[in-house]
């Protein structure tokens, strides 16, 4: 009883010291990146731009009270004013209120299925790299028929013969785009097995599902994180042209890409809000990922850590 009582502040003490460890690391890691974004005004901007685009999707209804499905005939195709800042198209629809919602289907679209692709990627690319052999080449060539053909073009096939829709064009995107995960981290896993850690692991007894999980897989995120941020921007363009051409998100439903193909007509007569507020917010939302990429590759990446 007596040794418990003693033992019991040394395992507090202990205790106490891991967890002032890990907040300095935590710390560290989040003064490290403060000062990467701010000694990078490109990757700063990239970062402002994508959290004002998500949180104008997630306040949208507070932003514009204005229905973005609701019509009114007398008010069709008036000029950016108070009352409609970004203007209304042909059948009288607050342009800023479809710009907002659609905001919330592109950023859903993007990141859902670049999640999912990231997910199942992983996997593969992990399996694939662990293993190598048949397994490799099984998996790889899979991935290289679906790598073979031009993006967009298979995802137009794709979506022609699922249908239109949220759901569809969120499984398309992650079919095309799980090869660029799964390539990534297969070379990346193909590099770190072979490192005396994961010699320690396999000579120790560990299984190798644990070795993928805790030992590989986690030294990956990095570069993981970064192509994921990177390939929304790419995401984002494929479900806009997609929709653009009548094979993804379909009107009325506000989607960017829906309104600038409903708008052409109204630009070329000179109605140029319907089509440009949509176009503006699909190329800042594409160019803030982009620049965001370019940061969290600098903080994610050991080698840039002097």
């Amino acid at each position: 009883m007596t040794q418990n009582v003693v033992r019991a502040p040394d395992e507090l003490t202990k205790l106490t010291a891991e967890s002032e460890k890990h907040k300095r690391v935590t710390r560290r890691k989040l003064g490290f990146a403060f000062l990467v974004f701010r000694s990078n005004p490109a990757s700063l901007t990239g970062l402002v731009i994508v959290v004002f685009v998500v949180l104008a999707a997630v306040l949208g209804p507070a932003i514009s009270a204005a229905s973005p499905d609701r019509t009114n005939v007398r008010t069709r195709l008036e000029t950016p004013s108070a009352s409609h800042p970004f203007g209304t198209d042909k059948y009288g629809r607050d342009v800023l209120a479809r710009v907002l919602s659609a905001a919330r289907v592109d950023l859903l679209i993007a990141m859902g299925s670049i999640g999912f692709s990231m997910a199942v990627g992983t996997c593969i690319g992990a399996v694939a790299g662990f293993f190598r052999g048949p397994v490799d080449t099984i998996l790889m060539r899979i991935m290289d028929v679906i790598k073979s053909f031009p993006q967009f073009v298979l995802g137009m096939a794709l979506v022609a013969s699922l249908g239109p829709g949220v759901r569809n064009l969120i499984l398309v995107i992650t079919i095309i785009t799980t090869p660029v995960f799964a390539r990534m981290v297969r070379s990346r896993v193909v590099s770190l097995r072979e490192m005396p850690f994961v010699d320690a692991a396999r000579c120790s007894g560990v299984p190798r599902l644990k070795i993928i999980l805790r030992y590989l897989v986690p030294n990956s995120v990095g570069i993981i994180v970064v192509t994921a941020a990177l390939n929304v921007s790419y995401a984002m363009l494929d479900a806009a042209g997609l929709s653009f051409l009548g094979l993804g998100v379909r009107a009325p439903q506000a989607e960017w890409g829906v309104m600038i193909s409903t708008g052409m007509n109204d630009l070329m007569n000179g109605e140029w809000w319907t089509t440009v507020f949509p176009g503006l917010a699909l190329f800042l939302s594409v160019l803030g990922f982009n620049l965001m990429a370019d940061g969290l590759r600098d903080i994610l990446d050991p080698r840039m850590r002097r």
